[in-house]
């Protein structure tokens, strides 16, 4: 089997919480990314999901070298980049970029986009000489899909994809191996997501390259997806292939994250598994003990808060999942009997038993994580290529 081109171990980023002002003391840790593993294989993409504050974007800054960790590693071909600084770590940068979120605040305004294109060139002068280094810009432009005329407008003279292709072109200009996806179309209209998503597909086929794919967006996730990886509270509880996480969920935040997924189909609502989450989620201040999800979990029991599950195969379960009750339940396609599972907050000394779930009649209601648009592309790899 082929090496990954990245592996990240036992990876945790904690933030000091301090009280005064002269004189700090530390009185606490927000714990945003608490002992993440991932692989990542050449020419495959990662898909990370999971609702606001679960450490998605913290985990993103680590693998990209804005953060640094508290403890773990993230080898790059082997190499440990999290213990690098200076020049190596500006050398080892050159393998892994970034697409932002936002495509006009990541662009300096006051810059052309030959500018802006072009600005690795200058940090890193050994890549491309300075005599070809427009010529390379304008290529970079024109394999993103955008004229390579309009190299010297300037960000706001061009539409929100366009925008975010020009940061695209911004990450391809060192010719990394991976390039890391913070919600690149969250921002975008649906049609524009489409293209931007299209062209991410594209330009891995061409250059073999990684993604790490971030998004709110399951539709999208599962379109762009070789295998996904579901974050709860700063770990991992979920991970497999995009067909197993989909159509076979076991962890029950997984189930709870496909089950809030509206049904684009009206003739179809009303008979699907309904799971509706309440309350917010814990803070990272100061998470429960054993299950981090237990709080919220249907199937609670006395062990989720003494032991913290593992991320592993189970005998329900036949990819990893971080739960001690994990089961597949297909909660995206229609049945004739829906359940409607509604959850009010647990607290930390009570639990739901899993024998005794709460039922209602069925509504419309959507839990508090992951809605997303009903328009977006909703087609598997598999599909597309059908198509």
């Amino acid at each position: 089997m082929a090496e990954p081109v990245l592996q990240v171990r036992d990876l945790v980023k904690h933030f000091p919480l301090t009280r005064g002002i002269v004189f700090k003391t530390q009185v606490g840790a927000v714990r945003a990314v608490d002992g993440v593993n991932i692989d990542l294989f050449k020419g495959e993409t990662l898909g990370v999901v999971g609702e606001s504050g679960c450490g998605k974007s913290t985990l993103a800054k680590l693998i990209i070298g804005l953060e640094k960790p508290t403890s773990g590693t993230i080898l790059v071909h082997g190499n440990d980049v999290s213990k690098l600084s200076g020049g190596e770590l500006r050398k080892a940068s050159r393998r892994i970029q970034m697409v932002m979120q936002d495509p006009y605040t990541s662009l300096n305004p006051r810059m052309t986009v030959g500018d802006i294109v072009g600005e690795p060139f200058a940090i890193h002068p050994d890549v491309v000489g300075r005599g070809d280094r427009r010529r390379r810009v304008r290529e970079l432009i024109d394999l993103v899909g955008l004229n390579p005329d309009h190299i010297n407008r300037y960000p706001h003279q061009f539409s929100g994809g366009q925008r975010q292709r020009i940061g695209i072109a911004r990450a391809l200009a060192l010719r990394p191996d991976i390039i890391v996806c913070d919600e690149p179309v969250s921002a975008l209209d649906v049609s524009i997501q489409a293209q931007v998503v299209n062209l991410l597909e594209q330009l891995q086929d061409e250059l073999g390259l990684s993604y790490i794919f971030i998004a709110h967006d399951l539709s999208v996730v599962r379109h762009i997806s070789d295998r996904v990886a579901v974050m709860y509270l700063g770990k991992i509880v979920e991970s497999g292939v995009d067909t197993e996480i989909y159509d076979r969920p076991t962890h029950p935040y997984t189930q709870a994250l496909l089950s809030a997924v509206p049904v684009p189909d009206p003739s179809l609502r009303g008979q699907r598994v309904e799971i509706v989450l309440e309350g917010d989620v814990p803070s990272p201040a100061n998470p429960p003990s054993g299950c981090r999800f237990r709080t919220r979990c249907w199937k609670a029991q006395d062990i989720c808060a003494e032991q913290e599950p593992d991320l592993a195969i189970r005998e329900r379960s036949p990819h990893p999942s971080a739960c001690h009750f994990a089961e597949v339940r297909d909660v995206v396609h229609a049945v004739e009997n829906p359940e409607v599972i509604n959850l009010e907050a647990a607290s930390l000394e009570e639990a739901i038993e899993p024998s005794e779930p709460l039922t209602g009649p069925g509504d419309d209601s959507v839990g508090p994580v992951a809605s997303q648009s009903a328009g977006a592309p909703t087609l598997t790899k598999s599909e597309s290529a059908e198509r």
